[in-house]
């Protein structure tokens, strides 16, 4: 059966995930056939809505294949990985930009991959199943899928923390944080799904919304921003050692784990991405950091020791936030080595 059921039903177009025994991660094959739908469907007038989901109760989507891009690294086959990216991060632009309402079922987890086809809809759902993360930084990457500019409009310094620590979110922080619009109840969710299809009409949404529970994210907002606002990711570890509390004990626990040339690029890109407020311009730039982090950076490492092998113990190549040149951040403000990436080219 295709990892990617799409189909045509009522006034929906519909479109499921189906590689629940892989936590329906993405591939490249899926990115495309998802793009392919996308277009046909903008310009079917039956159509009034796409919505997308996934089989299973335990994942919308965990994140990319890393595992493929892995073994393509490792074999030198870096153009190939860089291709998947170029045309994940075009549908991820092209999501955001959709001509129809794009509702997005967000229920279980939610990571890298899964984010770029969720969170950049125009009506985002999550349920108190939903466990939203872009844990990048400890692989050896940063948030990507224009994981970066989402971060970025998020509350205060929340969008720090979270990217910083690979924090999970739930539901209820989704909804504070601005990474989704609707609250729905688990055991709602085929009703409303069964209700959008039929009418094709995201208005009905309301009629399904809920109050989630207290966000952590709100609890614990203001010593997040008192924390998370240093100017550098050293000081921000050294404000964390200095705080007691349980929140700082275990952010300061979640941060340690990244790569210390990720940490410091990722802090870069959200903050540059609050300060420009596009899309396209974090989506270049993420470009720019993953295209290096295959080649020259931390995410061979990375993926083999928390997927791979699973030794949890990265020998990172630089091993502490003073040891990363100045270079590799600058590469953020430098086109990629082999192009830089637009929304308009394919591959």
């Amino acid at each position: 059966m295709s990892d990617l059921i799409i189909r045509k039903t009522g006034r929906a177009g519909h479109v499921t995930l189906n590689r629940p025994q892989a936590l329906n991660a993405l591939t490249h094959p899926m990115c495309l056939s998802l793009e392919t739908a996308m277009q046909g469907w903008a310009a079917d007038d039956d159509v009034g809505l796409l919505l997308i989901d996934a089989m299973g109760e335990k994942a919308f989507c965990a994140g990319g294949d890393i595992v493929k891009i892995y073994n393509e690294g490792k074999s030198g086959q870096v153009e190939n990985a860089l291709k998947f990216w170029r045309d994940e991060y075009r549908l991820n632009y092209a999501i955001s930009t959709y001509a129809k309402p794009y509702v997005a079922i967000m229920d279980g987890i939610v990571m890298g991959g899964g984010v770029g086809i969720s969170a950049h809809g125009s009506h985002r759902v999550v349920t108190e199943r939903t466990m939203f993360a872009m844990p990048e930084c400890a692989i050896g990457l940063l948030p990507d899928v224009g994981g970066t500019y989402l971060l970025g409009q998020m509350p205060g310094r929340c969008g720090e923390y979270a990217g910083l620590t690979g924090a999970r979110l739930s539901g209820a922080d989704c909804i504070y944080a601005g990474l989704a619009d609707y609250f729905v109840p688990s055991d709602k969710l085929e009703a409303l799904k069964a209700a959008l299809i039929e009418t094709g009409d995201v208005a009905i949404l309301k009629d399904f919304t809920t109050t989630p529970q207290i966000s952590a994210l709100a609890e614990n907002r203001a010593e997040i921003d008192t924390v998370f606002a240093c100017d550098t990711v050293a000081d921000i570890i050294q404000k964390l050692e200095k705080t007691r509390s349980d929140f700082a004990a275990a952010s300061l626990k979640n941060i340690l784990r990244g790569a210390p040339l990720c940490l410091r690029l990722t802090l870069a890109a959200i903050r540059d991405a609050r300060r420009d407020g596009s899309l396209e311009k974090a989506l270049r730039h993420e470009y720019r950091i993953v295209s290096t982090c295959l080649q020259d950076g931390e995410l061979i490492e990375g993926i083999r020791a928390m997927v791979i092998d699973k030794d949890r113990t990265p020998k990172w190549k630089y091993p502490t936030l003073e040891s990363v040149p100045q270079d590799m951040i600058d590469r953020l403000y430098h086109p990629a080595a082999g192009g830089d990436f637009s929304v308009e080219n394919k591959g």
